[in-house]
């Protein structure tokens, strides 16, 4: 009876040792933000590059050192079979932003984004600052964690940090698109909401 009750309270003494490991793993990648594994950034990346008619083939995301806001770099391209004219792209908390910047390939300022992302089928175009990503074409936007507003894209879960050592992930629960479809003739407003998009960010430039 002795060595049974011996086992029994050695069981529940690793039960409780298991359970408080687990707790405290829990409660320390809850307390950090930005800490998406690298599984996650994956299963993100092959989800989006799949949709339909609007996919994410390639992002990124990165602090400026001197501001700390966060500059998204998201490069889409239509994979349906009809052309699309993207209006707005939506955030993590439903809210929409409907411009973005540039100063250069025929952009100055704030513009609407249905005045350039028109795509034919299997067109590609990106949104990104030129100085952080290496892109021609200096057209961008800034990722925000409040509701969206003009050319900040809201409802993010987490945003770049202001860290080289730990810069984070850019990540959005759920992200979509505004658009009209043009079938044969006529002209279909549309949206495509998607889950997760999470990008590992670069260190702040």
């Amino acid at each position: 009876m002795y060595l049974r009750g011996q086992g029994a309270t050695e069981y529940l003494v690793l039960l409780a040792v298991v359970l408080i490991v687990a707790l405290v793993s829990v409660a320390l990648l809850g307390f950090f933000p930005g800490m998406a594994s690298d599984a996650q950034i994956t299963q993100s990346q092959m989800y989006w590059r799949s949709t339909s008619p609007i996919s994410i083939v390639e992002g990124g995301a990165r602090a400026l050192s001197t501001n700390g806001m966060t500059y998204p770099y998201i490069r889409i391209r239509n994979t349906g079979t009809y052309p699309v004219r993207i209006s707005a792209i939506i955030g993590g908390d439903g809210t929409k932003m409907t411009q973005f910047v540039g100063s250069n390939c025929g952009v100055s300022g704030a513009v609407n984004i249905s005045d350039y992302f028109y795509l034919g089928p299997g067109e590609e175009k990106y949104l990104a600052a030129l100085s952080y990503f290496g892109t021609a074409c200096n057209w961008y936007f800034y990722a925000q964690t409040i509701p969206s507003t003009t050319f900040y894209l809201g409802g993010a879960s987490s945003v770049c940090q202001n860290s080289s050592d730990s810069p984070g992930t850019l990540d959005y629960k759920s992200i979509g698109f505004e658009y009209i479809q043009y079938i044969e003739g006529q002209q279909i407003t549309k949206r495509q909401i998607g889950k997760d998009w999470i990008v590992k960010c670069l260190p702040p430039y």
